[in-house]
């Protein structure tokens, strides 16, 4: 995988029925180019599959976790991000300063979905240890641009 295959998992991630076409004009190939990768990017696994995201945002369905991941080298542990990238239930990843070095927020069909995710997570090279934390229920929800607006009160 290169770049620009990360670049085209990133799209299909975001909007899993876009175009060739369109998705050409982003990664800056020809459609028929675009094509080849992504069913060389399905046939190697790098993608299983595709989504379908409920209008209105019910996620009742989905079930979450937080994983917070101890990497052995902080500085030199680029190849965990790039394995948590190419993970399609990974909502939200971000480094931490800090205990812990990265947040991973899972977001998958089922339990065992989250369990098999951990377990890869657990197995990478790079990482030390884990510790994760199921979500029972969101008590805040808001969308980014209503964060802002919120006054005080």
């Amino acid at each position: 995988m290169d770049a620009i295959d990360e670049k085209i998992i990133t799209e299909l991630t975001r909007n899993g029925r876009i175009s060739h076409s369109e998705l050409a004009s982003k990664v800056l190939l020809s459609r028929n180019a675009v094509r080849q990768r992504i069913e060389r990017l399905e046939r190697e696994g790098h993608v299983a599959g595709y989504t379908i995201v409920r209008a209105g945002g019910d996620t009742s369905d989905v079930v979450s976790a937080l994983v917070l991941v101890y990497r052995h080298d902080r500085m030199r542990g680029g190849d965990v991000l790039a394995a948590l990238k190419r993970i399609p239930e990974v909502a939200i990843c971000e480094i931490l300063s800090g205990d812990f070095d990265i947040m991973v927020r899972l977001e998958a069909a089922s339990l065992e979905r989250i369990r098999n995710i951990w377990e890869d997570i657990a197995e990478m090279p790079g990482v030390r240890d884990t510790v994760t934390a199921l979500t029972l229920s969101r008590v805040v929800n808001r969308p980014r641009g209503e964060r802002s607006s919120v006054a005080a009160g």
